[in-house]
């Protein structure tokens, strides 16, 4: 029998799982606002090397900055799944939110069946961010790529 503490309706897990979603969303969306003013910075700081120095500080910053922001959101689905008593150790924590998050799901680690649903919203988190990334880094690669070619 599952303890009445541990227990979430679908309700509760639909719920719960949409506030720690938009939590992260926030917390990338707003990193990717702050990154536009730190890779402009880098750009003015970089704006005398060769092209191929140029390109390659402003992309390596640029993913670096997005890595930190899917390290923090992987870091708060364990935090929560820790909080929730999904599971009982960091460890098991971390790694189902990072197979999770990044959609790998390798199925070794599972959550108890009552937070299953909760747990999912972590796959939609890593898709939607990483689709995010993905837009942003291309944006600033078209905007970097016609410079490195003049």
């Amino acid at each position: 029998m599952i303890p009445e503490t541990l227990f979430m309706s679908q309700h509760d897990q639909l719920l719960w799982g949409s506030v720690v979603l938009s939590a992260c969303a926030l917390i990338h969306v707003g990193l990717l606002a702050g990154m536009i003013e730190a890779l402009a910075h880098i750009g003015r700081w970089v704006k005398n090397r060769n092209r191929m120095v140029r390109t390659v500080t402003v992309v390596g910053a640029a993913f670096v900055m997005i890595v930190s922001s899917h390290t923090v959101q992987v870091w708060l689905w364990a935090a929560v799944l820790l909080y929730m008593d999904a599971f009982e150790f960091l460890y098991d924590a971390l790694y189902f939110s990072l197979v999770t998050y990044t959609t790998v799901g390798y199925g070794d680690v599972v959550l108890p069946v009552e937070f299953r649903v909760f747990g999912a919203f972590g796959g939609v988190t890593g898709i939607l961010c990483f689709g995010i990334s993905t837009a942003f880094l291309v944006s600033l690669i078209n905007k970097l790529l016609p410079k490195s070619l003049e």
